[in-house]
C-alpha cells in the first residue's frame, strides 16, 4: 500500500526529531483518516515532547486503546505510563493512578510481560518522595531486571537512574553517583527515546546539583546543552526542567544575564499547562539570581509565584529579607525551615544560609552549631563544593568571635576550593571576609587588597548588594566608621558580639558592671539599636571585629 506523502512526511520529520513539523504532519492526516496504533504513538511523543498536554493526553489513550484492541498488552503498558506522565505533569495525579491501575489489571495474569517494569517506576518514584528510599531501590532494581531480560534500554535506563538517586539520598553517593553515570551513557549514546533522555538528564543533574556535584554536574550539563542544540524543536516541559538546571550552573559561573534569561525561559516553558508540578522550581531559581543582583522586588515576587506552585522558597527568601534589613523575619524563616529537615543534604541546603543569618542578628552560637553540622555533613559526603561551605561558615564563626588568626587559615581554604571550582561570586564573598581578617590582625595593606579584588569581581558580576557592603568596608576607617564609638566602646561591643554578659566583661576588662552597663547604654545610643543582638549584628556588618 502507497503511503501518502503528507504522512510519509510525518514520519520522516518524527525520525529527524523535527517535533513540530511532525505534530503537525500527524495532525493532518489523521483529521483525513485515523492513524494507524504506531504513528499515534509517534504523535503522542511529539506532542509530550513539544509540552502540549491535553493533545498528548488525547492522543496517547487512542493509542493505549488500539494497543489492547490489537492484544498487544506490553505496548499498551508503555502507553499507559507515559499517558500517567503527561497526567503527573499537569498534576492530575488521580487520574495519573488511575491510568496505572487500569493497565495494571491488563497485565495481572501475565508475570512473564516485562512490560510491567514500566508500571514499577511510578511506584519507585512514589516511594523515593515518600523517603522510603531501600524499598524505592528493590522497586527500581525489579523493573531494572525486567527491562534487561526484554533488551528494553529505555526501561533499564530509567530504572537504573532511580536507583542512583535512591543511593544519593541514603548518602551513599559513591555507589548511587557510579549509577547515575552508568544511565548517563546510555543516554549519550543516543539510542534512547527522547522523553526519557530529557527526563534522565533532569533528574541526573538535579541530583549532582542537591549533593554539590558541581564538576559532574557541569559536565552533564555541557552534554545535555549540546543534545538540546541540535534539536531546536525540543521544548516543553523537559526542556524547561534543562533551562533550570542550565540557569543554575550558569549563576555558579557568573553569568547572571545569561542565568536570568534561562530561567525565564524555563519559567514560560512549564507554566503553559504541562510543567506546572516543577514550575515552582523554575521561578524559585529566578528568585535566586535576581536577589544576588539586587533587583529585591523582582526577587520578591519570583518567591512568591514559586511558593504558589509548590516550590519551597527556603534558604533565598530568607537571604533575602536579611539583604533587605529585616532580620528578625529572615532568622525565624531560616529556623523554622532548617527545623523541619533531618535529611543531611537537604539541611546542607540551608546551613550556609543559616550561619550566615545567625551572625547578622548576632546569634553567635546558633551560628557555631550550625558551622559545626555543616562541617561533619561535609566530612561524610566529601565534596569539594560541601567543604568550601563548610570552611566558609566556620571562618566566618571565628572571625565574629574575635579570632582572625584560625578564621583566615579556614576562609582562604573555603576560597581556593571555591576557585578551584570556578565558582567567582562565592570565592568573592570569602575574599571580603578574609579582608577583615587580616584587617583584625593589623595587616591593613593585604586587607585593602583582598577587599579590592573582591570588589572587582563582584563589579563584574552585578552582584549589587554585596558590592555596595564592599565599598563600605573599603573605605578607610573613621571615628565615623565606628557609628563614633569610642576604643573602650568598641572592646566592650566586641565582647558582646562573643555573647558575653556585663558581668563577664567588667571581669575580662576590670570594669565595674555598672561602667559596662553605662557603655552599653551609649553603644545603643550611638548605632541606634534597642539590644545586644542588633548590636553585635552592627559590629558584623561593619567589620568592627
Amino acid at each position: 500500500m502507497e503511503v501518502p506523502a503528507d504522512l510519509d512526511f510525518a514520519r520522516d520529520a518524527h525520525k529527524r526529531q523535527a517535533w513540530a513539523d511532525a505534530c503537525a504532519a500527524f495532525s493532518a492526516v489523521d483529521r483525513e483518516a485515523p492513524l494507524a496504533i504506531e504513528d499515534l504513538e509517534s504523535l503522542g511523543e511529539a506532542a509530550q515532547v513539544l509540552g502540549r498536554g491535553d493533545e498528548t493526553v488525547q492522543v496517547l489513550r487512542r493509542a493505549y486503546q488500539g494497543r489492547v484492541d490489537a492484544g498487544e498488552l506490553g505496548a499498551a503498558v508503555r502507553c499507559a505510563y507515559w499517558l500517567q506522565d503527561a497526567m503527573t505533569m499537569k498534576r492530575d495525579f488521580a487520574q495519573a493512578a488511575a491510568w496505572l491501575a487500569r493497565a495494571a489489571r491488563l497485565v495481572e495474569d501475565r508475570p512473564d510481560c516485562a512490560e510491567r517494569g514500566y508500571l514499577l517506576l511510578p511506584q519507585a518514584e512514589q516511594e523515593l518522595r515518600q523517603g522510603d528510599f531501600a524499598t524505592a531501590f528493590a522497586t527500581a532494581s525489579r523493573a531494572a531486571e525486567l527491562g534487561a531480560e526484554s533488551s528494553d534500554p529505555n526501561l533499564v535506563t530509567l530504572a537504573i537512574h532511580i536507583q542512583g538517586r535512591c543511593r544519593v539520598k541514603q548518602g551513599w553517593l559513591e555507589e548511587g553517583l557510579a549509577l547515575l553515570d552508568e544511565a548517563m551513557i546510555n543516554v549519550v549514546g543516543g539510542d534512547l527515546e527522547p522523553r526519557v533522555t530529557g527526563l534522565v538528564y533532569c533528574n541526573v543533574i538535579g541530583s549532582c546539583h542537591e549533593v554539590y556535584e558541581v564538576r559532574r554536574a557541569r559536565e552533564w550539563t555541557t552534554a545535555l546543552n549540546l543534545w538540546c542544540d541540535s534539536r531546536p524543536q525540543f521544548t516543553g516541559a523537559y526542556s524547561g526542567i534543562c533551562r533550570i538546571h542550565r540557569s543554575q550552573l550558569l549563576q555558579l559561573g557568573g553569568d547572571w544575564p545569561d542565568a536570568v534569561l534561562e530561567a525565564k525561559l524555563a519559567c514560560a516553558a512549564l507554566t503553559q499547562g504541562y510543567g506546572e508540578i516543577v514550575a515552582g522550581g523554575a521561578f524559585y531559581q529566578l528568585g535566586e539570581v535576581h536577589r544576588l543582583r539586587g533587583e529585591m522586588s523582582e526577587a520578591d515576587e519570583a518567591y512568591r509565584t514559586a511558593s504558589r506552585y509548590g516550590s519551597d522558597t527556603q534558604p533565598g527568601l530568607s537571604l533575602l529579607r536579611l539583604a533587605q534589613g529585616k532580620t528578625e523575619a529572615a532568622v525565624a524563616a531560616i529556623g523554622r525551615a532548617l527545623s523541619e529537615v533531618t535529611n543531611q543534604t537537604a539541611r546542607a541546603r540551608l546551613l550556609p544560609a543559616y550561619v550566615e543569618i545567625m551572625l547578622s542578628a548576632g546569634e553567635l552560637d546558633l551560628a557555631r552549631q550550625g558551622a559545626t553540622e555543616l562541617a561533619e555533613i561535609a566530612g561524610h559526603y566529601d565534596r569539594p563544593a560541601l567543604y568550601a561551605h563548610a570552611a566558609h561558615t566556620r571562618g566566618a564563626v571565628q572571625l565574629a568571635e574575635g579570632d582572625p588568626g584560625p578564621a583566615l587559615a579556614a576562609l582562604r581554604r573555603a576560597w581556593s576550593l571555591w576557585r578551584d571550582l570556578d565558582v567567582p561570586y562565592e570565592a568573592a564573598r570569602i575574599r571580603v571576609l578574609v579582608g577583615l581578617a587580616c584587617r583584625a590582625l593589623g595587616d591593613d595593606d593585604t586587607a585593602a587588597m583582598e577587599l579590592d579584588a573582591a570588589r572587582h569581581v563582584l563589579r563584574q558580576l552585578g552582584a549589587t548588594p554585596e558590592l555596595a557592603r564592599v565599598e563600605a568596608l573599603s573605605r578607610k576607617r573613621s571615628r565615623a566608621d565606628t557609628g563614633g564609638l569610642t576604643p573602650r566602646e568598641l572592646e566592650v561591643l566586641r565582647l558582646v558580639s562573643v555573647g558575653k554578659s556585663n558581668q563577664a566583661i567588667a571581669a575580662e576588662l576590670f570594669l565595674s558592671e555598672k561602667t559596662v552597663a553605662r557603655h552599653m547604654s551609649n553603644i545603643f545610643g550611638k548605632l541606634g539599636v534597642s539590644s545586644r543582638t542588633a548590636a553585635a549584628a552592627y559590629a558584623f556588618d561593619h567589620g568592627l571585629l
